[in-house]
């Protein structure tokens, strides 16, 4: 698969209008949004990454052995 960048200026009603039609089409477009100023250099945690941790506590807190489903 071949893939490109792209920048859209979001400002406009066209870029706006754009980037709503790229969101329409998930199987052949990924749409990532810059990190906001007040967390771009910290470790962030995928969704995945979160639930395993919620899990491995709930499960020691309550000495059982569940598996939580995310997707």
């Amino acid at each position: 698969m071949q893939t490109i960048n792209v920048q859209i200026n979001i400002d406009s009603p066209t870029g706006r209008r754009l980037l709503k039609e790229v969101e329409r089409h998930p199987k052949v477009a990924k749409v990532e949004y810059p990190l906001p100023d007040g967390i771009a250099g910290e470790k962030t945690y995928t969704i995945e990454e979160v639930f395993s941790k919620v899990e491995e506590k709930l499960n020691n807190h309550y000495g059982t052995n569940h598996k939580l489903k995310y997707s």
